[in-house]
């Protein structure tokens, strides 16, 4: 992966994290109970989801790059529709208050750990999300082994910087954090992101232009 392929993962990478959501409203509000500390268990979590959906995500890419290229093209265009579908249904999502479930201060760390996992699993950008982002950026023509030795750590560091970021802040700033993170402009800011790159990597796609 060249640096330049690079920059383009990791600015698109910040946007596919960063994006509040239930991941991010989730590190809040364990923040906000639990304290930054005893909240790790749940960023670690969301690390373990992104590690497995990224695997599961290099084996389906593989295995249609293995199977024809052609399928592998068409993965790339319905990875992008599937970008600006998740932008869009962002922007229109965006005035609506976000489900935020305080956790009881006296929770497990392995209760943490559970519950952040499975809300992560069950997040719209699972792992559909997951194989249309990473579909984006592999290159059929090289090993998918010595792209993922760039892309996961450069994917799980980001992640990791992203949700400690959140939990810090529904630690340090309590409730008022929510109201920062999940304003409608903020959402719809990252809402058409995520169409702009679905647009811009869709068209890379066609003939020609790749």
């Amino acid at each position: 992966m060249s640096f330049e392929a690079w920059t383009i993962f990791a600015l698109f990478w910040v946007v596919f994290v960063t994006t509040p959501g239930p991941n991010a409203a989730n590190c809040v509000t364990n923040g906000m109970t639990l304290g930054f500390r005893r909240s790790l268990p749940g960023v670690a979590a969301i690390l373990t989801q992104a590690l497995l959906f990224l695997a599961l995500s290099a084996v389906g890419i593989t295995a249609l790059i293995a199977a024809s290229p052609t399928a592998f093209q068409i993965m790339k265009f319905a990875g992008a529709g599937f970008l600006i579908y998740l932008g869009i249904r962002g922007w229109i999502q965006a005035r609506r208050p976000v489900r935020a479930e305080e956790q009881n201060a006296q929770t497990s760390a392995k209760s943490v750990y559970w519950r952040a996992f499975l809300i992560a699993t069950i997040n719209p950008k699972s792992v559909a999300g997951y194989l249309a982002a990473f579909s984006q950026f592999v290159q059929p023509d090289v090993p998918i082994g010595a792209q993922m030795w760039v892309i996961v750590p450069t994917a799980l560091t980001i992640t990791a910087i992203s949700y400690l970021t959140y939990t810090a802040l529904g630690a340090g700033l309590g409730r008022m954090a929510l109201g920062v993170i999940f304003s409608a402009w903020l959402r719809r800011a990252m809402a058409a992101c995520f169409v702009i790159y679905g647009v811009a990597l869709g068209s890379t796609s066609l003939p020609g232009r790749a």
